[in-house]
């Protein structure tokens, strides 16, 4: 199952430098536009230009109902509410043939925030609460396995990291429902993916392998339900070096007869010493790379755990 073309997520106009701001401006995200536009093939997305607001505007802020706020210009009050809900519907209806495998949003935007945007009690008030703005609310609702985050949080190493683990597993699962179905292709998938779901949450890796145990009397729409749900609520579980730990020490049993008494303590030195937070999680993880191509370990040459993404984005350098 090979991606040979750039994965397609959303993202907020501005974060590519399309000059959308209110005050005319961009908000180019170097990340986003000079590092994941190497893999990602973008959908721009801005709200408040596609809606009719246009460039120079007014601001705008969330008033009222945190499930069903108004969206009020700060200046002269002109309400913008059903525009936009119209806008979001017919928009989000069109997103549906884009193939999406993730998106990025600006943070604390009133129409892309996915959380922490304010929300007035009313025009003047000071009293603010904090909730997702208009579109990504009804995004998520309407994506709700596709990989979302913003701009802001992606500046964590662990959370970039997440969210690229999540955008390409989810492009792997997208290629697997388009091929014809076929019980031996979901239990490769399953297979090639175990040390990855491992990694997230033994709960959800557990829960999925009885799903695939009993495949054979689920039907296929069925399963790809709910395997697809179970699959992407595992990755957003975070990993941690206790849980990567763990999954080394587990592939290292499959070195048993291999490995001669040097090649095994340098692997186990340098899993204690990544536990320890000493090390980053690419060293170890290179360290057994090498060992399975030099003995041909076939089980563990298919695993994604060891090549969930490009390694030219050095994500396992910084976790």
């Amino acid at each position: 199952m090979k991606m040979k073309d750039k994965i397609r997520i959303g993202v907020s106009s501005c974060l590519v430098g399309e000059k959308v701001r209110w005050n005319g401006d961009h908000k180019q995200d170097k990340y986003v536009r000079q590092v994941l536009s190497k893999y990602f093939e973008y959908t721009p997305v801005c709200p408040e230009m596609e809606v009719g607001m246009g460039v120079p505007r007014e601001t705008v802020a969330l008033y009222g109902d945190i499930e069903k706020p108004r969206m009020i210009s700060k200046k002269t009050q002109t309400d913008w509410t059903e525009p936009m809900e119209k806008y979001i519907k017919d928009r989000i209806d069109s997103l549906h043939s884009n193939d999406l495998c993730g998106y990025i949003f600006k943070s604390k935007s009133p129409s892309c925030g996915l959380g922490r945007v304010p929300l007035y009690s009313e025009f003047g008030s000071n009293k603010v609460k904090h909730g997702p703005g208009m579109f990504a609310k009804e995004f998520i609702n309407s994506f709700p396995l596709v990989p979302t985050e913003d701009e802001g949080r992606l500046n964590d190493p662990r959370i970039r990291e997440n969210f690229i683990v999540r955008v390409f597993s989810f492009k792997r699962f997208n290629l697997l429902l388009k091929e014809k179905f076929s019980l031996g292709k979901w239990v490769k998938f399953h297979t090639q993916h175990k040390f990855l779901l491992l990694a997230h949450s033994r709960k959800h890796y557990d829960e999925l392998g009885e799903l695939v145990a009993h495949a054979k009397s689920i039907k296929p729409s069925s399963l790809k339900e709910k395997y697809g749900s179970l699959f992407m609520e595992a990755l957003i579980c975070k990993t941690t070096p206790k849980k990567n730990t763990d999954v080394l020490l587990h592939m290292m049993g499959f070195f048993k007869k291999v490995l001669n008494k040097v090649e095994k303590e340098d692997i186990l030195s340098a899993i204690e010493d990544y536990r320890s937070e000493i090390l980053p999680l690419i060293v170890p993880v290179t360290l057994i790379r090498h060992q399975v191509k030099k003995y041909n370990i076939e089980y563990l040459r298919d695993q994604v755990y060891l090549n969930p993404h490009p390694k030219e984005l050095m994500l396992l350098n910084h976790v």
